[in-house]
């Protein structure tokens, strides 16, 4: 279980969570596309998904029926899992049937904030304008962000705008292990 609180702060460049007490449990937020995403990139969510409830972390997600956002919810919740959806609109028609809780924001993309520093460490797994600005946003605050099967553009891009401050994983066992790091 990781060190973490609502307070937590990122030493050095090492950017490891920590915090004073050890009660609540890590988010990890899983962003990507939603209408847009590739048939592999939702498989790759679920299993993600599915490996972060199996650490016993909370799935944090846009919470959407489609694409990347539904495919984690769906994994996590086949292991047990906890998941959070933070919602654009107030539409419950639009909520994964995998999500626990679901936040209604009714902010739109606006809501791309709150899915980033409601989250420990954030994952994305394909890019969209959308993902795009999470992990922009992510990356501004300091968070703890992995791209998941990168396409070298985008990890290029982001690389070079983070100046190095990004990961880049092809496993969901390396996403765990690096996730674990940040916790240690």
């Amino acid at each position: 279980m990781c060190d973490v609180t609502g307070s937590h702060h990122y030493e050095n460049r090492d950017m490891r969570v920590k915090s004073a007490t050890p009660m609540r449990r890590i988010v990890v937020g899983v962003i990507g596309p939603g209408e847009g995403a590739a048939h592999a990139e939702c498989e790759w969510a679920y299993q993600l998904g599915g490996a972060i409830a199996t650490q016993g972390w909370i799935l944090l997600t846009g919470g959407r029926n489609v694409g990347v956002m539904d495919a984690a919810s769906r994994g996590a919740k086949a292991q047990g899992g906890l998941t959070i959806g933070i919602l654009p609109d107030s539409n419950p028609k639009n909520v994964s049937a995998a999500v626990d809780i679901a936040i209604y924001t009714n902010l739109g993309n606006a809501r791309n904030t709150i899915n980033v520093l409601s989250s420990d460490v954030v994952v994305a797994c394909g890019m969209g304008l959308g993902t795009a600005s999470e992990v922009a946003l992510a990356l501004k605050v300091g968070k703890p962000t992995l791209l998941f099967q990168p396409n070298p553009v985008h990890a290029a891009f982001f690389q070079e705008i983070s100046q190095g401050k990004i990961q880049t994983l092809s496993s969901v066992e390396d996403v765990i292990r690096v996730i674990r790091s940040y916790c240690a």
